[in-house]
């Protein structure tokens, strides 16, 4: 079996059909959610792209990993899915974006050539990049946003786009009164982009895909990144204006958010995205691009099923679907996704899995609390492998996917660093002090901040839109404290013990005795009889004549 495993970006959990949009269709989602499980309640482990990417690729938190903001390296030796799953006999290809830094340092202090093979790996996530391209290029004083080339670029090239930048020309910008309008203007999201719709970047990607399905040799999983519908918010005809102002949902925020707001929260919505998103005309205009972008991404999954099942491959492919993070859209008098209200941090999660094992679930729903890092260890079980639960700390999610009702996890949790953003500065706190925590146990959402902020508090039950701060007064202490207990346990789970299994460390016991090594006995009856059976043989004494 292979795994085509997609990932959209920034990708809300409710901008679906399956999931209840009542504008969005989304027939080929919808296709696959009838074919396997949709997961319902499937959290991020960081609501930014590269932190979150880490922890999928990984299957670790955050924190466990260290790759906790954008650029920030993932230090050289961390396993990824694609050292998990070439043990297991299955190449693990990357096509589209990771995200990823390399850990430059750490390669040069062990002697790894960044163009050798193994160096190559620990720059891609430990994936075979069929074609990586972060998206994003934009030009400023210094350069590419990224020191990396795009190959999507070279293909516009390729295809008669001018320029050193077509992406910026073309891609990311209309055309108003003959002038170039830039795709990062939200103003202009509205307009189509001045590129022909097969040529744009998720039809592109797709292609990729399917020339890489075409000559692979199985058994595969491949890693298809699509950069959309993040931003910049600006699609081709005709998906520009499929949706318009009468689509646009009211956002979700209320004036009680504005009283007493926690001081990190009241700092990301004073901020340039939050301000932005807080003005109606900037939603009126993204949204619906947003919504184009995501039926683009629709139709050209399309694409995908069609060619699988073209090619007879269908029925021994397993099809993973999710986001890295979400979109606030304006939700809570934010942008982004900064935060961890569901807009930002619940992601959609769709499996199929075409073995007959899971025949018994197919078009059902499952409200488990699942984390994106239950990816890594699916994966593992689906290629036939022994979950190495000392380095994977998310779990499989296949007894699920088989119909079963596994022993399973009481909370989430997510982590966002913000050190590397204005956001400390504004609020007097040090780099190791930006850091924010989430747990949800299903009903209850705690956020503990770091630097002696007080916490945020949302019951989900009584107030589903995350209104309410529960925080700002002091009657719910003792809910606050059975979330700060699966906190204090979470923190104290055995993350660093990589090189050793439980089963390696049962076996480790005894060893030294076994061996011959028998410190700490008073007469030897403390260990069985045949340990110090040599001890109780005559022994000779003939190298003790010559003595004296």
């Amino acid at each position: 079996m292979n795994i085509l495993f997609i990932m959209y970006d920034q990708l809300r959990f409710d901008y679906l059909g399956c999931a209840g949009h009542p504008h969005l269709e989304t027939p080929h989602f919808d296709r696959v959610a009838n074919m396997g499980v949709r997961f319902t309640n499937a959290y991020v482990q960081s609501p930014i792209c590269g932190a979150s990417r880490m922890s999928t690729y990984t299957g670790r938190y955050a924190s466990s990993h260290g790759a906790q903001w954008n650029g920030f390296p993932l230090r050289v030796g961390e396993q990824t899915m694609g050292d998990h799953l070439r043990k297991l006999g299955m190449d693990c290809w990357l096509i589209g974006k990771t995200h990823m830094k390399a850990d430059a340092e750490g390669m040069a202090r062990l002697g790894l050539e960044a163009d050798s093979l193994i160096g190559v790996r620990q720059a891609e996530c430990g994936f075979d990049a069929w074609v990586r391209d972060d998206g994003l290029w934009g030009e400023g004083p210094d350069g590419f946003y990224d020191e990396k080339r795009s190959p999507y670029n070279e293909y516009l090239k390729s295809k008669g786009y001018a320029g050193e930048n077509p992406w910026a020309d073309y891609a990311n910008a209309g055309l108003e009164d003959g002038h170039a309008a830039s795709g990062w203007m939200f103003k202009n999201a509205d307009l189509p982009a001045n590129i022909r719709e097969e040529d744009s970047e998720t039809p592109w990607l797709t292609s990729e895909t399917i020339r890489f399905v075409d000559q692979a040799k199985g058994p595969w999983c491949a890693h298809v990144s699509y950069i959309k519908p993040h931003w910049p918010y600006i699609v081709p005809a005709p998906y520009h204006d499929m949706y318009g102002p009468d689509h646009v949902p009211a956002a979700k925020r209320d004036p009680v958010e504005l009283e007493n707001t926690h001081p990190v929260l009241k700092a990301f919505m004073d901020g340039k995205v939050g301000q932005a998103f807080q003005n109606e005309a900037t939603r009126q205009k993204v949204i619906p691009a947003y919504m184009g972008l995501i039926k683009q991404c629709d139709d050209q999954l399309g694409r995908l099923l069609a060619h699988l099942e073209e090619t007879d491959q269908l029925n021994d492919t397993m099809i993973v679907l999710t986001s890295d993070h979400g979109d606030y859209l304006g939700d809570h008098y934010l942008g982004e996704k900064n935060l961890f209200h569901d807009p930002s941090v619940k992601v959609p999660m769709i499996i199929y899995d075409p073995r007959p094992t899971a025949n018994e679930t197919r078009g059902t729903t499952c409200d488990a609390l699942v984390e994106s890092i239950d990816l890594a260890p699916t994966f593992v079980d689906a290629a036939g492998g022994s979950v190495p639960d000392h380095i994977l700390e998310g779990r499989s999610l296949i007894p699920w996917i088989n119909g079963d009702t596994p022993e399973w996890r009481a909370y989430a949790v997510s982590e966002y660093d913000y050190s590397a953003t204005p956001i400390g500065p504004s609020l007097g706190l040090e780099p190791r002090d930006c850091r924010l925590f989430m747990v949800y146990d299903g009903r209850y959402k705690l956020m503990h901040a770091e630097g002696g902020l007080r916490p945020m508090l949302f019951d989900l039950q009584s107030d589903p839109g995350e209104i309410h701060d529960l925080c700002k007064t002091d009657q719910n202490a003792d809910i606050v404290d059975k979330m700060y207990g699966y906190l204090h346990s979470w923190g104290l789970r055995m993350s660093q013990r990589v090189t050793r299994s439980e089963q390696d460390i049962r076996d480790m016991r005894g060893q030294s005795v076994r061996r011959g090594i028998l410190p700490f006995m008073h007469d030897g009856s403390e260990v069985p009889d045949a340990l110090t059976e040599k001890y109780r043989r005559p022994v000779s004494q003939n190298h003790l004549k010559d003595i004296d």
